[in-house]
């Protein structure tokens, strides 16, 4: 991933990295701050957004090793330094997802609903994947991360919603009498669930919603947005 998904980190430090590397490649996160003249809140965001694990290690101890990041003194920059090394464990995947979400807006890690698979499948919701054994006219629970909500003009009030779990998306169709009596839960949820109809016509596939749940406390901490009826 390039510098620019990082959330808040400036072209004019990505540059710097960039016209530092090309004289050698980097050894330590010291050494990226030092050569490429980073500022403390340069590194914690690149900390952050896991960008120094060729240099620190994973997240944590890139965190650790930013924040430890002062400028040093003309006169003592060359001075060796022996201090032992503060070696921290490292996070829990779910973690690191939503460090990933909260600074760059996505993941390359593993897909949010994959670790809430067992939770919601307790819950009777099925996967994006388990749809495409039903029959048109099934009515099943689903549940998805909402990445996109619309609504034409032309749709007479109909809203369309996009689910997104481990294995695809979701296409749901919400009738302008249940986006009127269930608005809440159709505008607010992150992580929705939906029981509904399963309707397969041609070859398109979409869920004719009944009833919206809004499952979005089970996300936590993480951060996720979706685009909205633009």
């Amino acid at each position: 991933l390039g510098f620019r998904v990082i959330s808040g980190f400036r072209q004019a430090s990505a540059q710097k990295i960039v016209n530092a590397r090309l004289d050698s490649p980097f050894i330590s996160a010291d050494d990226l701050a030092g050569r490429a003249g980073l500022e403390l809140h340069d590194m914690k965001l690149l900390a952050a957004a896991d960008a120094l694990v060729s240099l620190s290690g994973h997240r944590r101890q890139q965190v650790w090793d930013a924040a430890g990041l002062r400028p040093v003194p003309e006169l003592l920059r060359d001075a060796p330094i022996d201090e032992d090394m503060t070696e921290l464990p490292e996070a829990p995947e779910g973690e690191e997802i939503v460090w990933d979400y909260a600074s760059t807006g996505l993941t390359l890690r593993r897909h949010p609903m994959a670790l809430l698979r067992q939770r919601v499948a307790e819950k009777g919701y099925v996967s994006s994947a388990d749809l495409r054994a039903l029959e048109d006219g099934d009515m099943v629970y689903v549940c998805g991360m909402v990445t996109l909500r619309q609504q034409p003009e032309t749709a007479k009030g109909t809203v369309f919603v996009s689910l997104e779990d481990e294995h695809g998306s979701v296409q749901v169709i919400v009738w302008k009498s249940l986006r009127d009596r269930q608005r809440q839960e159709l505008l607010a949820s992150r992580l929705m669930g939906v029981y509904g109809c399963w309707q397969v016509a041609n070859n398109v596939c979409n869920l004719i919603a009944d009833t919206l749940f809004d499952l979005t406390p089970l996300l936590g901490r993480l951060g996720s947005q979706s685009r909205d009826f633009r």
